[in-house]
């Protein structure tokens, strides 16, 4: 925890703060009724001018995930239409060779077994605003559902900073 002490307005002057670089969360103490819990992103325009350089992180960017999805091939067209209709934009899809629980399997070809180690995938990322990153999920997980082994895997991550290349806009802008 790292503690200043910075006026901000309804606050009385030199009252306390705790930053906590981890969860980026801000504790004010010295408010009328005790202390209150703030994100930082309501209060960085406060406190950025009080505040060293590069005190406070950019969270802004938290405001994007990304979601990666492994998927059995023969479910990408399903996914994408059910993606589409619930407004995403836009994805990247690499065509992937990979192994989980299953550790692969063996399949019989003219007669003769082989073990087939790497399983073909598709993986699907997908940059969407935080607040549809649980739909997205949601309609993944169920569109590429068979009730079979190697189904698949989700990840959600937070985006630190998107860019469009052609414009500059940034984080939700450039999605």
């Amino acid at each position: 925890m790292l503690t200043f002490s910075a006026f901000l307005p309804a606050q009385k002057k030199g009252a306390s703060a705790f930053l906590c670089k981890k969860c980026a969360k801000i504790t004010v103490w010295g408010v009328p009724g005790g202390c209150d819990s703030l994100s930082a992103r309501r209060l960085r325009p406060l406190l950025a001018p009080l505040l060293p350089q590069g005190l406070l992180p950019n969270r802004k960017g938290h405001d994007v995930k990304l979601i990666i999805a492994a998927i059995k091939p023969f479910k990408l067209e399903e996914v994408r239409e059910a993606l589409t209709t619930i407004g995403v934009r836009g994805m990247m899809v690499t065509e992937i060779k990979g192994f989980g629980s299953q550790s692969g399997h063996t399949e019989i070809y003219r007669g003769a077994e082989y073990a087939v180690n790497f399983v073909p995938k598709v993986k699907l990322e997908i940059v969407v605003p935080s607040a549809m990153a649980d739909q997205v999920v949601e309609t993944i997980a169920k569109t590429a559902k068979t009730d079979k082994i190697g189904d698949g895997k989700i990840f959600v991550l937070d985006v630190n900073q998107a860019v469009r290349v052609r414009t500059g806009e940034t984080n939700e802008d450039a999605i």
